[in-house]
């Protein structure tokens, strides 16, 4: 096994595993980060209970969804440094106990401010999780093992933003709001009692964690400050940007222009110290660069249609927000039955062949889309969101499982925070830009469908002489005219989004063929270029 290990770039000793099988180890330190992902979308669905509950207006309620995802972005970015100066065991263990004790925080809020406080708390914790495991993933397994591994990392991430509203509707509806938080805390319990009993911090881990340590933990101030400038204020901006008008707003221009300074000043910083939190050299990689590419527009993908579908469901046909998640729920079936196969091909195929064939099945998904209407049914929405669904394993699992092939294998921790910021952040700026394009949308539809509905359209006069007939007074037609107006303008905006988000794909999927050739189970241990 040592040397298998040394041929391909992989060493042993760094596994998490210790004398337990290594997939035992992915199922448990799978669950935490199954609990987080679940929880991000899970929350959406029950701002309108919580708005009530709390007797504050909606858009208040939202701050519950912007302090979590800021937290988040700014967390997510050091969480690699974090780990090596802290233990990655002891991290990742100190992130389930912080996101299961302010999820017991969330869940017992008297008020906003409590809440909102309980869910930045929750935000840093669930920071963690993912990065984290990731990295113990791509240190237990060998390159040819990573993408059946990645497959089941691909479950979590995956599916968990599917079943999110299908949860959170069923309990908001059925239950209370503190539940969708507090059904956490057994959950991070368990968790918590199963990581400190079978992960193992391995030899190599807690040595490189003591020569950290004799040398000196060397803090970056300055690159950790421009990290809470830098991404704070972006997701801010993308979070609050559609309810303050975007740069209409001199607030959002300053967060904006805070925002974008401070990344450039972060890039250069980073890029010119000898120790930085972001490790920003790594980008020197192809592979790893165009990777992290690729998951920001799956992370675009998934993030925003997931939004998208369930809020043209209720909103154009009418569906509860149960109903509209079992919808999703559908093309999670499909997402299972599809992520064994990308698992074992992403290690026998060269990944070139697998994500550019991933990315036009996307396309076409999102093609399919715009050729729905506003009397699909639940069976048509079922279908549209299985074709989209199994392609996703065939992105998800090889652009992991490749990421790290030429990377030093002390690198991981840091490749695999740079991997869940690209997915944060390509998800963040897919909901922002669907639901931008949404609200212009469908200003411009309802205009264009409002200005023949005149007197002097002969069509308009027979129809609503037709119509007062049938209702028996003027007023019941226009009110029904009116809400067929906003239903095909909706539909018509909701399609216009799904044609743009298959633009990006097609824009984005050549970019495939720039990567190095190889097997996600190929390469060696120095850095690719």
């Amino acid at each position: 096994m040592a040397t298998a290990g040394a041929q391909d770039g992989w060493d042993p000793s760094r596994s998490a595993a210790g004398s337990y099988s290594p997939w035992l180890i992915v199922a448990i330190i799978s669950i935490p980060t199954f609990m987080e992902v679940l929880d991000t979308s899970i929350a959406n669905v029950a701002l309108d209970h919580i708005a009530g509950g709390l007797s504050i207006s909606n858009d208040q309620a939202t701050w519950v969804l912007t302090s979590y995802l800021v937290a988040n972005a700014i967390i997510i970015p050091i969480s690699g440094w974090l780990s090596d100066v802290i233990g990655r065991k002891r991290y990742f263990m100190i992130s389930i106990a912080l996101f299961t004790l302010s999820s017991l925080l969330c869940g017992l809020a008297p008020n906003l401010t409590t809440l909102v406080i309980a869910r930045v708390l929750q935000g840093i914790g669930g920071g963690g999780l993912a990065p984290v495991e990731q990295s113990i993933l791509a240190d237990t397994f060998p390159p040819r093992l990573r993408g059946m591994a990645f497959a089941a990392f691909a479950i979590v991430v995956v599916v968990g933003p599917v079943l999110g509203p299908t949860l959170g509707g069923y309990i908001t509806e059925n239950s209370s709001w503190h539940w969708v938080f507090l059904i956490n805390v057994p959950i991070g319990i368990a968790s918590l009692f199963l990581v400190n009993i079978f992960v193992d911090e391995p030899k190599a881990i807690k040595d490189d964690h003591a020569k950290l340590l004799k040398r000196g933990i060397r803090v970056d101030y300055i690159g950790i400050i421009l990290i809470i400038l830098g991404l704070g204020f972006f997701e801010y901006t993308l979070d609050r940007g559609l309810r303050e008008d975007w740069f209409a707003s001199s607030f959002i221009v300053t967060t904006a222009t805070i925002s974008a300074v401070s990344l450039i000043a972060l890039v250069l910083w980073e890029l010119n110290n000898d120790d930085p939190v972001i490790d920003l050299k790594l980008l020197k990689s192809r592979n790893l660069s165009l990777t992290l590419l690729m998951m920001g527009v799956t992370g675009m993908i998934l993030f925003g249609t997931t939004q998208l579908i369930p809020q043209m469901l209720q909103q154009v046909l009418g569906y509860t927000s149960f109903q509209a998640g079992l919808a999703l729920t559908f093309g999670g079936l499909a997402t299972l039955a599809a992520v064994p196969f990308a698992g074992r091909l992403s290690g026998k195929v060269d990944v070139r062949l697998l994500l550019f064939p991933a990315l036009l099945v996307q396309a076409f998904a999102l093609w399919n889309m715009t050729h729905l209407n506003a009397d699909i049914t639940f069976h048509d929405a079922a279908i549209a969101r299985l074709f989209q669904a199994m392609a996703l394993p065939f992105l998800f699992v090889p652009i992991n499982a490749v990421a790290y092939v030429g990377l030093p294998q002390n690198k991981t921790a840091q490749a695999s925070s740079l991997l869940n910021i690209a997915r944060n952040l390509g998800g963040s700026i897919g909901i922002s830009i669907s639901q931008t394009l949404l609200a212009t949308g469908l200003q411009r539809h309802q205009s264009n469908l409002v200005n023949p509905l005149n007197p002097l359209n002969p069509n308009y006069n027979d129809w609503m002489q037709k119509a007062q007939g049938a209702f028996g007074d003027a007023t019941t037609p226009l009110a029904v005219l009116y809400q067929t107006v906003q239903r095909q303008a909706a539909m018509l905006a909701f399609l216009d989004v799904f044609q743009s988000l298959m633009i990006v794909v097609l824009c984005v999927a050549p970019l495939v063929f720039f990567m190095r050739p190889g097997k996600a189970g190929g390469g060696g241990g120095g850095m690719g270029h």
